[in-house]
């Protein structure tokens, strides 16, 4: 896990992203299994659990926080966080559960302005989960006074 803790500031409770498994330039596939003492299984749905579809597109997005770090690396790792700008495209196409283990794979499409605008999906095994496509910029939040 620390390959990934060292390239991004998401922490657990709040990381949804194990291992890297591969990077290229524009891409990079990383793996999660969603383990059933997760808090969030006991509320959605008891019972039934099943991962929520905002945690499956979370781990889409910190995929793509790794993939800037990982491409920033050889600079110098920036200062900010990735912030997420849009999402859109999103399609749901089959549930996770707990003890599922996915991979996780997202690519740069375009970079105009500080943006870069990816496309994400995830894979249980063969079946394809979910896809997403969204944008990230690498900023200093403000912070309120």
């Amino acid at each position: 896990m620390s390959q990934v803790t060292d390239l991004i500031p998401h922490r657990p409770p709040f990381l949804f992203v194990d291992e890297i498994v591969t990077q290229t330039g524009e891409s990079l596939v990383a793996r999660r299994t969603w383990r059933a003492e997760e808090d969030f299984y006991q509320g959605h749905y008891p019972g039934a659990p099943i991962t929520p579809g905002v945690l499956l597109c979370e781990s889409v997005f910190q995929t793509g926080a790794l993939l800037l770090a990982g491409k920033f690396a050889g600079q110098g790792k920036p200062e900010g966080v990735p912030l997420l700008a849009k999402v859109e495209n999103v399609r749901f196409r089959s549930p996770v559960y707990p003890g599922d283990t996915t991979t996780i794979e997202v690519k740069i499409k375009e970079v105009a302005g500080g943006f870069y605008m990816m496309a994400g999906h995830i894979k249980n095994g063969d079946k394809r989960v979910l896809s997403v496509d969204f944008a990230v910029a690498w900023k200093t939040p403000e912070v309120p006074a």
